[in-house]
């Protein structure tokens, strides 16, 4: 009889029955374009109403100054910073040389489009579809190898290892898609758009950005800190079941121990945490499900999002639940480099009194779900989803969307800048 494990692992692999008919419009017209010409075909000609309704929203809320993700629509400011200036052991030398390599291979034309101002707003123009909304910096799949390895040479030096791991098999994972549903040059392991914030240099702020289908990272740097968020990282299917990379997977872990920590509650802490039962659930008000985001609330272009608390307060918890929250986190934060991460995990435990789980589904071994867990430091979001390029008309446990936001200004080190720079970027209104 299989276990828990087993059964996880073959619901995963359950993709291949929802393959889709590669001979309908949509897929004879993705196949004949690059990932340029498929976002002109799908924003500027076909204009799926959805789609075009939902580009045409993130255009407006980009327009926004920055705030950043609140509870209540105020940026908390303590009397001593939720998120203070400090050395987290981050190799800033090595990473800022690893940027400086980029910057040489650089064309001139390259460059224009690649190296912005440490203020500028494109920080906040990264999406994770398949279609380029904001087409800046270089793409890897346009490089010339040697540069193609500088930028991925970048993102190793910064990320931890298993960090990197994991984003190399996101990459891996969008390529084999690509090749499942015939649309190789738009979707591949090289599919992705890098953008650079500042000068690298090992003692001021800079970062960068990388991004595509399922996978975006908003990276900033100043001396021995870092700070990796919003991310994005999804998978459909999350596995790959053939081919050189066969036996890649991600994101199980995020939801083996999301299902654990629900099945360990009581029944009376299952309600308390149940937000909706059914994940399109009839009591959702308008707008809390959507056909691109579905049920996570923080993806792209949601950077002033108010998300208030839901579900069970983790330090009312037991001290077995608690351990499963800090390893949930740890999933979460497997970006950041060991330090960095042991001290953003600390950040997290100091406010557990003011952290909450939320759940919307079932809590069965079969059963799709969607997960919160939320604080004044940190909002990770699990979700399971319907078919984009799969043909699953309901969520299912193949096709994942996970993100993390650092909630009151912590995005993209812009309560960190304020600090550092001792002014306001014109991008950025903080609530005193």
């Amino acid at each position: 009889m299989a276990g828990p494990a087993e059964e996880q692992q073959q619901q995963h692999a359950d993709f291949r029955k929802y393959l889709p008919d590669l001979s309908t419009p949509r897929f004879q017209a993705i196949a004949q374009n690059d990932a340029k010409g498929h976002s002109r075909e799908l924003l500027e000609h076909h204009r799926p109403p959805w789609l075009y309704g939902l580009y045409v929203h993130w255009r407006k809320l980009f327009e926004e100054p920055f705030r950043g993700v609140t509870s209540d629509g105020i940026v908390r400011a303590p009397p001593s910073p939720l998120f203070p200036l400090r050395d987290e052991g981050v190799p800033a030398a090595l990473i800022a040389a690893a940027a400086q390599h980029v910057i040489a291979l650089l064309s001139p034309a390259q460059a224009v489009r690649t190296l912005l101002h440490i203020d500028s707003p494109e920080w906040r123009s990264w999406s994770n579809p398949e279609f380029l909304l904001s087409d800046k910096g270089v793409r890897l799949e346009e490089l010339a190898p040697a540069q193609r390895e500088s930028v991925l040479g970048l993102l190793e030096k910064t990320l931890s290892p298993e960090g990197y791991a994991k984003a190399l098999a996101a990459m891996r994972i969008n390529h084999f898609l690509g090749e499942l549903v015939n649309a190789p040059r738009v979707m591949n392991q090289h599919s992705y758009n890098f953008v650079l914030f500042g000068t690298p240099v090992a003692d001021r702020p800079w970062g960068f950005s990388f991004y595509g289908h399922h996978l975006c990272l908003s990276v900033f740097l100043h001396k021995g800190q870092i700070v990796i968020s919003p991310w994005f990282t999804g998978a459909e299917p999350n596995t790959i079941d053939a081919g050189p990379w066969k036996g890649t997977r991600i994101l199980h872990e995020e939801e083996r121990l999301g299902l654990e920590l629900m099945q360990s509650l009581s029944e009376g802490e299952k309600k308390t945490a149940t937000v909706y039962r059914e994940m399109k659930d009839p009591a959702m008000p308008k707008g809390r499900w959507n056909h691109d985001d579905q049920r996570h609330l923080c993806g792209a272009y949601r950077d002033n999002r108010v998300v208030p608390y839901e579900g069970v307060v983790v330090s009312a918890l037991g001290p077995a639940q608690q351990a499963l929250v800090k390893q949930i986190l740890n999933e979460y934060l497997l970006y950041l480099p060991a330090r960095a991460r042991e001290l953003k995990l600390q950040d997290c435990e100091e406010w557990f009194k003011e952290t909450y789980f939320s759940w919307i589904g079932g809590h069965g071994e079969h059963d799709p779900f969607y997960y919160r867990i939320q604080s004044p430091v940190v909002l990770v979001e699990f979700d399971h989803h319907s078919g984009v390029f799969l043909a699953n008309s309901e969520p299912a446990k193949f096709h994942i969307h996970t993100l993390l936001r650092t909630p009151n200004a912590g995005d993209y080190g812009f309560a960190l800048r304020k600090q550092v720079q001792g002014v306001v970027s014109q991008e950025y209104v903080w609530e005193e």
